[in-house]
C-alpha cells in the first residue's frame, strides 16, 4: 500500500509529527522528572528514535545545504518516483523537479535555510518521466545553534489533483464536445467586460446560436448521428473562435460565442455572417452529405451589463429570427427587451390560469345538414383572465406551444370534454360524439394511445363518443401518423382531419390512414357564395371525401345561404354561429335538452331541391 497517498491534507500529517514530536519530548521531560535510569539510557533514545524514524507514516528527506539527498526515511521511494533510496543519496534535490516549478523550490529552500518553514505543491518527474504532484513543508535542521541542514516532509497529492481536476472539467466542461460550458463561458465573460470597461471606443460583442432543424435531424437519423454533427460543429466553432474559452456548448444545440471587442454594430454582424458561412458548407456524416443552417443573435455590451444579461440579449435577438423562419441573424435592440418580458410574463400567468382553473371549456353543436339535429359537440378552450376577461385562443394558444404547457393543457382539455360527454349521458341526453383539438407535441408523444385509454377508462366515456382532430400539417410524417392512428383507432376512438384545405397532405396518404371525416376550413366558406374559387374548391373537397367514403363536415357557416349552398353540395354537416356560438357547459346541456333542431328542411324537400339541381 501506498502510505504517501493515504492523507488528502498535508495538515493531517504535519500534525502527526507534531505529536510525534510532542510525544519524544513529552518522554525526555517525564523521563528526567522521574529520574527514570532506565529511560536515559542510551539505548532508549536510539531505539525511540529509529522507530520514528522508520515507522513514521510520513516521508521526509534531509538535504544538506546545498539541496542534495543526506537520507530519506522510506524505503519504498522507488514505486513512487521509480528512484531507490540508494539511488537518490548525494543527487540534487532540483534534479526531481518539474522545470516549472524548479525556481520556487529553490527559493523555498533558500527561506528553510534562513530559518523559515514553508509549505509548498511542486511537481516531480519520476524515472520513467511521469509528473506526480508533491505537497511538501520544510523546516531547518539545527545543530548546535546552526542550520546545518534541511528537513522536507513529503505528501503525494497526485490522486487528488485527479480528482480536483475531473471535477472541475466535469463542472465547467462540455463532455461531449468538448467545448467550456455556460458556467465557464459567463465567468470568462465577465472577465472580457470588466478588462473591456476601461475602453471608451470598443465594447465586448456576444453571439448566441442555434442550429436550425436540429430535432429533425435527431428524429430522422437517431440521437448518436445528432451527437456526431453536434462535434462536428463544435470543431468548426473552435477554427472559428481560436480564443481559449471563447466558445462555448450552452445547452442542446445551443452555443455561444464571443464575437471580441468592436467599435461599431456592422463590425459584428460582419464576423456573424463569415460564422454563418462557415456553418453553410455541408457536414458529411457517415458518408452522408447534410446542409445545416444556423440562427444566430448577436449583442453588444453596453454600460451596466454583467455576462448574464450580455447572453441573454443575444438569445433575445436568436428567438427572434427562429420566430421568422430561422437562417438569419440580427442584432439586439432595446426595442426587443419589453417583448421578451412580455412574453415570459404571458408564459407565466399561463402556468397560473392552469393551476387556478381559469381556463373553461366551450361547446359548439355541429348539425347534420340533411336533419337539422345535433350530432356532434367541439370542445374549445376558452381563457377567462381576473383582470382582462377572455383572452383569444389565437394569443394564448401559440404561447402554450412554445412554453410547453400545451400538454398538460390538452390533457386538462381531454380529460374534461371526455368527463362533461358521460355526465350529459348519465343525463339522459342524447349520445352523440365530442371533439377535441389535439396540438403538435400532444399528438407525437409516444404516450398518446395510452393517455386517451386512461382519461376514456377514468370518466366511463365510451370511445365511439370521443373524436379526437388532428391538424393537415401533422400528416406529413406518414410513418409516424399511420402508426398513431391506428392505436387510437384500435381504442375505438374517432379521427378527423381539422382546417382541410390549409395544409399539405397528399391524397394518396388521406386515403390510406383511419380517418372518418375532414373539416373544411372556415376560410374557404367565409367567402363561398363571393368567390367562384373558394367555392369551387369546397365542392372540389366534398366530391373527393365522398369518394374516399369520408364525412365532410364545414366550419365557420356564419348564414342560411351558405348552409343551402353547402347542403346542394351534399356536404354532410355543418359548424358556426347560424347552428349555434360556443356555449358554456350549462347553456350547451339545455340546447341538447331541448333537441335543438337548426333551420332544418324535412328530408324530402332536400332531395326534392336537389333534383331540381340537377
Amino acid at each position: 500500500m501506498n502510505i504517501w497517498s493515504n492523507w488528502d491534507n498535508w495538515l493531517y500529517w504535519v500534525l502527526v509529527a507534531a505529536l510525534a514530536a510532542g510525544a519524544f519530548f513529552a518522554g525526555l521531560y517525564l523521563a528526567r522528572r522521574k529520574g527514570n535510569k532506565e529511560q536515559n539510557r542510551p539505548s532508549y533514545w536510539a531505539e525511540l528514535l529509529d522507530s520514528l524514524y522508520n515507522d513514521s507514516p510520513i516521508a521526509f528527506a534531509v538535504l544538506d545545504r546545498q539541496g542534495r539527498f543526506l537520507d530519506i526515511n522510506r524505503e519504498d521511494t522507488a514505486d513512487i518516483i521509480g528512484y531507490t533510496k540508494e539511488e537518490m543519496a548525494g543527487q540534487p534535490f532540483v534534479r526531481l523537479l518539474d522545470e516549472e516549478c524548479r525556481e520556487a523550490t529553490m527559493e523555498a529552500f533558500r527561506r528553510t535555510l534562513a530559518g523559515e518553514r514553508v509549505n509548498l505543491e511542486i511537481r516531480i518527474r519520476n524515472k520513467s518521466g511521469h509528473l506526480l504532484d508533491f505537497n511538501i513543508a520544510t523546516s531547518p535542521l539545527v545543530r548546535r545553534g546552526k542550520i546545518v541542514a534541511l528537513v522536507v516532509f513529503f505528501h503525494d497529492i497526485s490522486e487528488r489533483k485527479r480528482t480536483l481536476e475531473r471535477n472541475y472539467y466535469m463542472a465547467y466542461y462540455d463532455d461531449m464536445t468538448g467545448l467550456p460550458n455556460r458556467r465557464y463561458f459567463l465567468n470568462w465573460l465577465e472577465e472580457k467586460i470588466k478588462a473591456a470597461e476601461a475602453d471608451g471606443l470598443r465594447v465586448p460583442a456576444v453571439c448566441h446560436l442555434d442550429v436550425d432543424d436540429f430535432k429533425l435531424v435527431n428524429g430522422s437519423f437517431g440521437r448518436d448521428f445528432g451527437d456526431m454533427l453536434l462535434m462536428q460543429i463544435a470543431e468548426r466553432l473552435t477554427r472559428h473562435f481560436t480564443e481559449l474559452g471563447a466558445v462555448a456548448r450552452l445547452d442542446g444545440d445551443e452555443f455561444a460565442g464571443y464575437l471580441g471587442e468592436v467599435s461599431q454594430p456592422d463590425e459584428a454582424m460582419e464576423k456573424v455572417r463569415a460564422l454563418m458561412e462557415l456553418m453553410a458548407e455541408p457536414f458529411e456524416l457517415n458518408g452522408i452529405p447534410l446542409q445545416m443552417s444556423i440562427s444566430v443573435g448577436a449583442a453588444l455590451w453596453k454600460p451596466g451589463d454583467d455576462a448574464g444579461t450580455l447572453l441573454r440579449k443575444a438569445d433575445t435577438a436568436r428567438q427572434k429570427v427562429k420566430a421568422a423562419g430561422g437562417n438569419d441573424c440580427l442584432l439586439h435592440s432595446d426595442e426587443m427587451d419589453p417583448e421578451a418580458i412580455r412574453k415570459l410574463t404571458f408564459q407565466h400567468e399561463l402556468r397560473r390560469a392552469l393551476a387556478n382553473s381559469e381556463f373553461k371549456l366551450y361547446y359548439q353543436p355541429q348539425y347534420d345538414l340533411a336533419s337539422g339535429q345535433i350530432v356532434g359537440m367541439e370542445a374549445l378552450l376558452r381563457w377567462e383572465h381576473p383582470e382582462r376577461g377572455f383572452v383569444s385562443p389565437d394569443e394564448f394558444i401559440a404561447a402554450a406551444e412554445e412554453s410547453g404547457l400545451i400538454v398538460p393543457l390538452g390533457d386538462w382539455v381531454l380529460e374534461e370534454a371526455c368527463r362533461q360527454n358521460k355526465k350529459w349521458q348519465d343525463e339522459g341526453l342524447p349520445r352523440i360524439p365530442v371533439a377535441v383539438n389535439l396540438s403538435v407535441r400532444q399528438f407525437y408523444r409516444r404516450d398518446l394511445a395510452a393517455k386517451v385509454s386512461e382519461v376514456l377508462k377514468k370518466t366511463g366515456l365510451h370511445p365511439k363518443y370521443l373524436e379526437l382532430e388532428i391538424t393537415e400539417s401533422m400528416t406529413m410524417d406518414i410513418e409516424r401518423v399511420r402508426q398513431c392512428l391506428n392505436e387510437l383507432t384500435a381504442l375505438g376512438v374517432q379521427v378527423s382531419i381539422d382546417d382541410f384545405g390549409t395544409g399539405y397532405s397528399s391524397l394518396s396518404y388521406l386515403k390510406s390512414l383511419p380517418i372518418g371525416r375532414l373539416k373544411i376550413d372556415r376560410s374557404f366558406v367565409k367567402h363561398i357564395l363571393q368567390n367562384t374559387s373558394d367555392a369551387a374548391i369546397v365542392s372540389a373537397i366534398i366530391a373527393m371525401a365522398h369518394n374516399l367514403q369520408l364525412l365532410v363536415i364545414a366550419e365557420g357557416v356564419e348564414n342560411e345561404p351558405q348552409m343551402h349552398f353547402l347542403r346542394k353540395q351534399q356536404c354532410d354537416e355543418m359548424q358556426g354561429f347560424f347552428g349555434s356560438p360556443p356555449l358554456p357547459p350549462e347553456e350547451a346541456t339545455k340546447l341538447l335538452r331541448e333537441k335543438h333542431n337548426r333551420f332544418a328542411l324535412p328530408v324530402r324537400e332536400v332531395a326534392a331541391g336537389l333534383e331540381d339541381e340537377a
